[in-house]
């Protein structure tokens, strides 16, 4: 026995009010339905209802993303007028703090010297994809403008250490190595102060 479906309770808004005046011209003159429950009347109001509040609610929509608009813009005149007021107060000042506190400004704290940089952490080595390269990678040390890369061939010795590159990224490809060879590989971060230490060392065989 066939049974109603209702429009889902998950239709949208538009969609709800589109099924609505579709229904309402189905349901006009229908000799199947001739006391409708609720009335003709009464279905109608609802419908028309519901266009007007969606209508005032696009409108408000609307007048909402206009007013956004126009604080953003409020907000970025304000902005560019403090900024050509700090300008003028630091001219005026010409360094005295206490001239510009009393202005409404706070002053800048004054940079803090950047020492020798810390030592990389997370080094890593995996396989590069040419043959006879290797990929190496370590986490980012503040206060450093390169990094200094070194290798040294299987057994570890302090004094078989040599260059391998310098990155100013927190990575690098090392190439020239001997495939099926096994490889240490080391990092330091290099800042204005200095080189950090050595990185804990990572080995790989060569492909």
């Amino acid at each position: 026995m066939a049974k109603v479906k209702l429009p889902s309770s998950t239709l949208s808004d538009a969609a709800m009010l589109e099924f609505a005046r579709a229904h309402i011209l189905d349901m006009t003159g229908n000799a199947n339905f001739t006391t409708p429950v609720p009335d003709a009347a009464a279905y109608l109001a609802g419908a028309n209802a519901l266009e007007t509040k969606l209508t005032e609610m696009h409108n408000a929509e609307a007048a909402a993303h206009q007013a956004v608009l126009e604080k953003n813009a409020a907000r970025q005149a304000i902005d560019d007028f403090t900024r050509q007021r700090g300008n003028y107060v630091d001219g005026v000042a010409n360094g005295d703090a206490i001239k510009i506190a009393s202005s409404g400004f706070a002053t800048k704290a004054a940079a803090a010297p950047v020492g020798i940089p810390d030592q990389p952490h997370n080094f890593s080595a995996s396989i590069g994809d040419m043959s006879g390269t290797m990929d190496v990678a370590w986490d980012r040390v503040r206060g450093a403008s390169s990094y200094m890369i070194q290798k040294c061939p299987d057994p570890q010795n302090d004094a078989n250490w040599t260059f391998a590159g310098v990155s100013t990224k927190s990575s690098a490809t090392i190439s020239g190595l001997t495939p099926g060879t096994k490889y240490w590989f080391r990092v330091a971060a290099v800042g204005a102060a200095g080189q950090s230490a050595w990185s804990d060392p990572a080995t790989k065989i060569s492909g």
